[in-house]
């Protein structure tokens, strides 16, 4: 299916901008990535907008956040993103520190409860990111970007430390072999098992714990046009995981199709790539390597 935006008011830059789209393209032109070098596809939904998100407060639910390093709809009610979508290229990889400055986020709309650091503290559960720090070390601004609240959920500490480090890891190796990625990840349902059993909420209620977390990501050979140059042969990774502390470490037995994270999430991912190759890749289970 072709995406279709609304006119979205977004943060950007720390610039206020009014983003008007219509087909595909949430936005235009593309922003300037680390080094000052503009890449035409260096735009963070690019694939598409999985769930319509707008900048529009009467959406708390589905609220469209915009960063220089990534894309998020985000969940007021839930305290956590829906998804976050973001691209991994050479030049976002550098040697930025990591910087460990977890924080609230102070773009949210006036009114909106802010989940702080500390809201995770004593629950078992890590402050997970979504867009990892190590995806973004080509500065120390864009490292610390990652550290936002509205970019974390409480995320099972095995599940976060070793299945999806090795994921997230793994991603990267691809990205220096010569490829780019864009990479859709997000959660559903309630109730996850951390390190001190299962826990629904935290923070008073503030914050819902996912039961399962996944991820989506399209592995293209750097170039251009790059929604448009998605094939039936394009290796497409998608991962739904337990949030449960005894799963397995190899991230490549939870393996799905986008069909499967669709319907259990009721999102519309990679919507901007032709529907042709959309319904082939979106079908198919990765069987590739797994490191």
């Amino acid at each position: 299916m072709t995406y279709r935006a609304q006119t979205v008011a977004s943060c950007w830059l720390a610039a206020s901008l009014l983003l008007t789209g219509c087909i595909k393209e949430p936005y235009d032109p593309a922003p300037t990535p680390p080094g000052g070098t503009a890449i035409d596809d260096d735009n963070l939904l690019t694939m598409g907008n999985p769930s319509g998100a707008t900048a529009d407060v009467g959406q708390p639910t589905n609220y469209l956040l915009v960063k220089p390093q990534y894309a998020l709809s985000y969940h007021r009610d839930r305290g956590i993103p829906n998804w976050v979508s973001w691209r991994i290229a050479a030049s976002w990889l550098g040697s930025a520190d990591r910087q460990d400055d977890f924080r609230a986020d102070n773009t949210l709309p006036a009114g909106w409860y802010q989940v702080q650091g500390s809201s995770y503290s004593g629950s078992g559960f890590d402050r997970g990111h979504n867009c990892p720090s190590a995806d973004r070390t080509s500065s120390v601004a864009d490292n610390s970007a990652t550290f936002l609240m509205t970019n974390m959920i409480p995320q099972a500490p095995n599940n976060n430390q070793q299945t999806w480090a090795d994921l997230e890891n793994y991603c990267r190796t691809l990205v220096r072999a010569g490829n780019e990625l864009y990479v859709i990840m997000g959660s559903y349902g309630k109730g996850g098992t951390g390190s001190n059993g299962l826990v629904t909420t935290l923070d008073n209620g503030r914050v819902t714990v996912p039961k399962r977390v996944w991820k989506v990501i399209v592995v293209l050979p750097v170039g251009n046009n790059d929604a448009a140059r998605v094939s039936a042969s394009t290796r497409l990774i998608a991962v739904d995981t337990p949030n449960d502390n005894g799963l397995s470490r190899a991230w490549g037995q939870y393996r799905t199709s986008v069909d499967a994270i669709e319907a259990a999430t009721g999102l519309d991912l990679l919507s901007a790539v032709p529907p042709a190759a959309q319904a082939a890749v979106e079908a198919k289970v990765d069987a590739g390597p797994v490191n």
